[in-house]
């Protein structure tokens, strides 16, 4: 990863012409690069960049590194989605960040309309890019939003996607420094880490079409807390 993103070549031309690129300032770009990756701080934010379904996207530190877990939402977003044989599908991506997941699905599923939303301009910045670059498409709107308040009143959508905050506060100390290099916002939702999913199970109904769904992670261990949050929920039969 260090040395095509350094030489500017995919992994076979590496192999294939990396010797003849490397030169000496490039090698000591490696040599830094390498000496601040054995702090365990994230190849992603070094690079600036995040492989995601086959994309590479920029990230910053304004943003969580994406992950291939966030990955099997998107192919279960998008089996959903195509199932529904929708003529325009609308898709709210709650708590944005990078975008991986709002562009990943708007180039997937080329008629949908996406949009976007997240409390914080700086990650919106970093997913307007994204879209930008990879998208290049008007069919992505973003928001800055908490939770569901830049909703307009009526609005409903077919699906709804998110990656929420879900590390429980207690937990958070002893994640590896990897994980540490998040953003803090992005990731605990209080006691139990469930403060965010609850946000989002209380309002969702209010903005699902009918049929609609929604998708969205949750912490290994929380299977059960959130299976009995919906079970008290009518709305969810």
């Amino acid at each position: 990863w260090i040395l095509c993103s350094v030489l500017e070549v995919d992994r076979l031309n590496l192999y294939l012409h990396g010797v003849e690129l490397l030169n000496d300032a490039r090698f000591n770009k490696i040599q830094t690069i390498i000496g601040r990756r054995t702090t365990r701080y994230p190849l992603q934010y070094i690079l600036e960049e995040s492989w995601f379904y086959g994309r590479k996207f920029f990230v910053s530190p304004s943003v969580m590194v994406p992950t291939p877990e966030t990955e099997l939402l998107c192919e279960q977003a998008i089996r959903f989605v195509r199932q529904q044989q929708l003529a325009t599908p609308k898709i709210l991506d709650l708590g944005v960040g990078s975008g991986v997941i709002a562009v990943t699905l708007a180039i997937e599923i080329p008629t949908a309309f996406v949009v976007g939303l997240d409390i914080s301009n700086e990650a919106l910045a970093v997913a307007r890019r994204n879209a930008t670059q990879l998208c290049r498409c008007f069919r992505i709107e973003f928001r800055q939003s908490d939770f569901f308040s830049a909703v307009r009143p009526g609005e409903r959508f077919d699906l709804i996607a998110s990656n929420p905050p879900y590390i429980a506060e207690p937990d958070y100390a002893g994640l590896q420094p990897e994980v540490l290099a998040d953003p803090k916002i992005a990731m605990t939702a209080g006691e139990e880490g469930l403060d965010a999913i609850r946000a989002i199970l209380d309002k969702a109904p209010d903005h699902l079409a009918p049929g609609g769904r929604i998708m969205f992670e949750i912490g290994f261990d929380q299977a059960e807390k959130v299976a009995a949050i919906t079970e008290r929920d009518s709305r969810y039969d």
